[in-house]
């Protein structure tokens, strides 16, 4: 006589299991990002595709046709608290708000975390992992290689050699490539201006979710 409340029981269960089961989208992972819509004329050749550590420089404005798709899995890492690492960051929180991303925040909490932060970001198998801040340049050198399959996005800085699964978008004032080759002489704080941090995420996402990766976007004009 109690079959149809433990039958009723049961199916309440089954939907909680889905429903967690579906809403944990970080629990696995998953195809490589896309992006909806293509980059416009200017962006890059399309009849060359830019070879590996090359540098393209993009026309104005030529990335403002892609988008990721809705819910795109993206782990801002960030380390420092200089004004160009927190504009950075901050940029990339305005673009993941924008266009919908599902974003997640690793903070490096000092230098003795650099390294730590990086795997965390990694533990989370995020579609995309975009790096905001110049302390964390020699770990992503020490980490990239090993994770292929995971795609990176550096804003404001670079690797000295990166490999495929690592973009980069720079400038004039930016450039730094990590501790053992020193700050590009052209380093200027003040070139981090939001609206060029802006363009840079926007620009540098363009490029990694559209395949266009192991190059640097730079960045001048914009």
């Amino acid at each position: 006589m109690h079959r149809p409340h433990l039958a009723a029981v049961l199916v309440v269960a089954a939907a909680l299991l889905t429903g967690c089961a579906s809403g944990d989208d970080w629990a696995q992972r998953r195809p490589v990002p896309s992006a909806v819509g293509t980059p416009g004329a200017g962006f890059t050749d399309p009849g060359r595709p830019p070879a590996p550590e090359s540098t393209v420089t993009p026309s104005p404005g030529s990335w403002s046709g892609v988008r990721p798709a809705p819910g795109t899995r993206v782990v801002l890492l960030t380390a420092g608290t200089d004004r160009p690492a927190k504009t950075l960051a901050e940029a990339v929180r305005e673009w993941a708000k924008e266009t919908d991303v599902d974003l997640r925040t690793v903070t490096a909490s000092d230098d003795t975390d650099l390294l730590p932060a990086v795997t965390r970001a990694l533990d989370l198998h995020p579609d995309l992992v975009v790096s905001a801040g110049n302390d964390l340049i020699d770990p992503l050198t020490t980490v990239t290689p090993s994770h292929l399959a995971q795609r990176f996005l550096i804003v404001g800085a670079e690797l000295a050699e990166p490999t495929e699964n690592v973009t980069a978008v720079d400038w004039t004032g930016a450039s730094f490539r990590g501790e053992g080759l020193g700050m590009s002489s052209t380093y200027a704080p003040a070139s981090f201006t939001e609206a060029r941090c802006a363009a840079a995420i926007r620009a540098g996402a363009a490029a990694a979710l559209t395949g266009r990766t192991g190059i640097v976007v730079w960045l001048d004009d914009f």
